[in-house]
């Protein structure tokens, strides 16, 4: 079971906002709606879990209805746009069936409180949303949770025969209109005539997510052989968008929006947890006793294999970084055996070399996981105490930190997908929204404002963010559904209305 506590501070600051200016433009609320050079009738909304509303780490009907491109839709509408139709879940709870199997948990919530701070924790019971019971009707929305960009060119991925194989999608297979069809072709057969085409964020998400556990695929455009953690290469990147964007002009649908990708780094699952939340007062009587037995041994050894700067002492007066296995360092394990044998004895120091090899303390460009938070300062069964205790005396394994290394790829990547993105934009004259520099202002000090109340990209308390740290509320789907109709407005002289934020759902408490 998923459990997060957030300290007390951090919950009574959600009840606080900062009144300011607002940061968005002119309200149009009295100027007359129009469509301008657009044609809003049949909207069609293509992407993954941001598209369809996933949020607190499920997918579920209350998040879909809040999702940018309905919340977009209800504008549009205003201006002759038509229904909006979405693929909804069978309830609120979330969660998938494969037949009578679970596949997917439900969504998470706050349970409770302990000592003053909320526990988050997935919401009981089972889920009731049985991916092989299709959905049937047309539909406007094909935002499918998990989708890479090359996944809404591939045939298959809405074939349940291939769900437990990890070659097909559960919430793709269940709307897919053929075993063998894609998500950009069931989409261009809507024949819209406006499209939101948001994509890419899994490309590189899923890597950062798994602390860089996959493989940086830069140079190989074969996305067949890619694993589920893997660095997409941007000319697939690239060639997917294109491939979606030349199968909707194929059916006429030559004016839509399109948008960037943020920096993932930026969102709460990289930026709760500081590189250094060991204080003095957490380690108590503990510091002196881990200088002396672990930390200056360590050091000492180090530094007479040039190495010395992994591992410095900790500190009595201000708070200190937590060890972490790092992947890229040369390892060290057999060096540090040898070294230590004639004072601990061969066993013990072939387990310290073997847990140490590699071992470092974090710095401020390595991001701990918001996942990782709940195994900081618990024990690890496979070693001997007192080198046992997670990030403390133990090091973080490569799954719960993304190393400056790894982060670095991470936004090469971005970039160079950022890049393509409004290339492909400017190329097929349609409208561009920066959601990048959107998530930057976001993250920055003063945030964004509304009508008084500041959102901002904290965990929980910046408002914007759902309990996974990953995916919006319905207040931040709707900054994000302002971005589109400015970009919209801009390109096609229309008029669509702004939506209001305040009015729409943010984290929800017992």
């Amino acid at each position: 079971m998923k459990k997060i506590i957030i300290s007390t501070i951090a919950v009574s600051a959600l009840f606080f906002t900062t009144s300011c200016e607002t940061d968005f433009d002119t309200d149009v609320k009295d100027i007359v709606v129009t469509s301008g050079e657009a044609n809003f009738t049949t909207y069609v909304s293509i992407g993954n879990s941001l598209t369809s509303g996933f949020r607190d780490n499920a997918l579920y009907i209350d998040g879909q209805n809040e999702s940018y491109p309905n919340m977009i839709a209800e504008q549009m509408r205003l201006a002759g746009g038509g229904a909006f139709v979405q693929p909804l879940m069978a309830d609120n709870n979330g969660g998938l069936l494969l037949g009578t199997m679970p596949i997917q948990g439900t969504k998470l919530y706050i349970k409770s409180f302990v000592d003053g701070s909320p526990v988050i924790e997935n919401v009981a019971g089972s889920p009731t949303t049985n991916v092989t019971t299709k959905v049937t009707g047309s539909l406007n929305n094909f935002g499918v949770p998990g989708a890479k960009s090359y996944h809404l060119v591939a045939p298959g991925y809405g074939n349940a025969a291939g769900i437990l194989t990890g070659t097909a999608n559960p919430y793709y297979v269940r709307f897919s209109s053929s075993a063998t069809s894609t998500i950009a072709d069931d989409a261009a057969n809507r024949n819209p005539t406006f499209f939101s085409l948001w994509i890419g964020n899994n490309d590189v998400l899923s890597y950062a997510t798994s602390g860089g556990l996959g493989v940086n695929q830069a140079t190989n455009t074969n996305p067949a052989t890619y694993g589920a953690n893997d660095i997409s290469s941007p000319a697939v990147v690239m060639g997917s968008i294109q491939s979606v964007l030349e199968k909707l002009k194929a059916k006429g649908a030559t004016k839509g929006v399109v948008a960037n990708i943020p920096y993932v780094t930026s969102i709460p699952m990289f930026t709760t947890v500081p590189y250094n939340p060991l204080t003095p007062a957490t380690l108590g009587a503990n510091l002196n006793t881990l200088n002396t037995s672990l930390y200056g041994p360590l050091k000492q050894a180090l530094t007479a294999f040039g190495a010395g700067d992994r591992i410095n002492l900790l500190s009595s007066t201000s708070s200190n970084p937590v060890l972490i296995k790092d992947v890229a360092l040369t390892d060290l394990s057999a060096q540090l055996t040898a070294a230590l044998t004639p004072s601990l004895g061969l066993p013990t120091a072939t387990a310290f070399g073997q847990i140490f090899g590699q071992a470092r303390q974090t710095t401020a460009e390595d991001y701990i996981l918001l996942s990782s938070r709940s195994v900081i300062g618990t024990t690890f069964a496979g070693a001997p105490a007192p080198v046992n205790i997670y990030g403390i005396s133990y090091p973080l394994q490569n799954q719960h930190v993304l190393s400056k290394l790894e982060a670095a790829a991470v936004k090469t990547a971005t970039d160079a997908y950022n890049t393509s993105i409004k290339t492909l934009a400017d190329n097929y004259g349609l409208a561009f929204v920066d959601s990048n520099k959107k998530m930057v202002e976001l993250n920055g000090a003063s945030g964004i404002s509304f009508d008084g109340v500041k959102y901002t990209a904290k965990f929980i308390t910046g408002g914007t963010f759902s309990l996974d740290g990953v995916h919006l509320t319905g207040r931040g789907y709707a900054l994000i559904a302002n971005e589109f109709i400015k970009s919209i407005n801009t390109k096609y002289k229309s008029t669509l209305p702004q939506v209001d934020p305040n009015k729409y759902s943010g984290v929800k408490f017992p």
